[in-house]
């Protein structure tokens, strides 16, 4: 691709107050001092867009938040067709979104049109020589670490920074993070206010479903405090299908996984169809409360499906 440039454009007041900023929006004057010169130490990026277009209004968010994490290894320049028509002509711009990567003075890699998050942050990885970690990822870690070591109220700021980051509703993990801590701290009405007044979309998104899940059996009322008398009932009446299901429930509301997951294939066992099959559904709603990738969920998932298909 050959490039037609003015070298010898005039830099102005605004480009160099702006010379450390990782992005800027440029034009043919200076895209000199602005793309082809910072590109001899570091990528450079160049989003052409355009006003009217609604992919551009997508894909430039995603690519100047990738920009902002990885911290000055990549820069983004922007530059708007409709402002710059010699420029994009130059440059052969046939459609937007269109994305250059210019290294050492020279575009190296590119692309068109829209793009999920995660293959712009490959396209960055490539230019960088490295991964790119977005600081949401670690907050969620860290969210997740602290909630499943009973730290509730460092778990619930940290969901919520990640919310205020992104938007509220704009993630799923946190969003259904600010569920579970809620109900960990049995705010449950707060909680219930909270899924209700999300969207729809929202609430069928898997880690949201799950937290909902969660909240929803805490909204049975059992409480841990239920299990040593639900246990002896249990054991008493051990063909009572209502006790074992009692004593799965209280098992699942003292977070102890594994029998919880036992009552309710003991019920299945003997009589699937009970209670319209209340055994499976409810162990099914173990499953999504816990997660998927629960040490239990995974036993618990394998067990059904010993029970139902021997």
């Amino acid at each position: 691709m050959s490039i037609i440039l003015d070298a010898n454009a005039p830099e102005t007041a605004t480009n160099q107050n702006q010379a450390s900023d990782l992005i800027k929006d440029s034009s043919v004057e200076t895209f000199v001092q602005d793309v082809i010169e910072p590109s001899m130490e570091v990528p450079v990026v160049v989003d052409f867009w355009a006003p009217w277009c609604g992919p551009c209004k997508n894909l430039t968010p995603v690519i100047e938040k990738v920009t902002r994490e990885a911290g000055g290894r990549v820069k983004l320049v922007k530059i708007n067709i409709d402002e710059n028509q010699e420029l994009a002509m130059q440059l052969r711009i046939q459609s937007v979104p269109t994305v250059y990567a210019f290294k050492g003075g020279r575009p190296v890699d590119g692309f068109q049109g829209g793009q999920p998050e995660s293959e712009v942050r490959a396209f960055y990885e490539r230019l960088a020589g490295g991964p790119i970690e977005s600081p949401v990822e670690a907050l969620l870690e860290q969210a997740a670490t602290a909630l499943a070591n009973d730290d509730i109220q460092s778990a619930y700021g940290l969901y919520g920074a990640v919310l205020e980051r992104d938007g509220e509703g704009e993630n799923e993990q946190a969003t259904g993070g600010v569920i579970r801590c809620l109900v960990a701290m049995e705010e449950l009405e707060a909680a219930r206010q909270y899924v209700d007044d999300m969207p729809e979309q929202l609430r069928l998104k898997g880690p949201v479903s799950e937290a909902i899940s969660a909240l929803e059996l805490a909204e049975t009322g059992v409480s841990g405090d239920d299990l040593e008398e639900a246990r002896a009932r249990a054991e008493a009446n051990p063909d009572d299908l209502q006790a074992q299901f009692d004593y799965g429930m209280a098992c699942f509301a003292a977070n102890q996984r594994d029998a919880a997951v036992d009552a309710m294939i003991k019920i299945i066992r003997t009589d699937r169809q009970w209670n319209e099959d209340a055994g499976r559904t409810q162990l099914l709603k173990f499953f999504e409360a816990w997660g998927p990738m629960d040490p239990a969920s995974v036993a618990g998932r394998r067990a059904l499906s010993t029970v139902l298909f021997s």
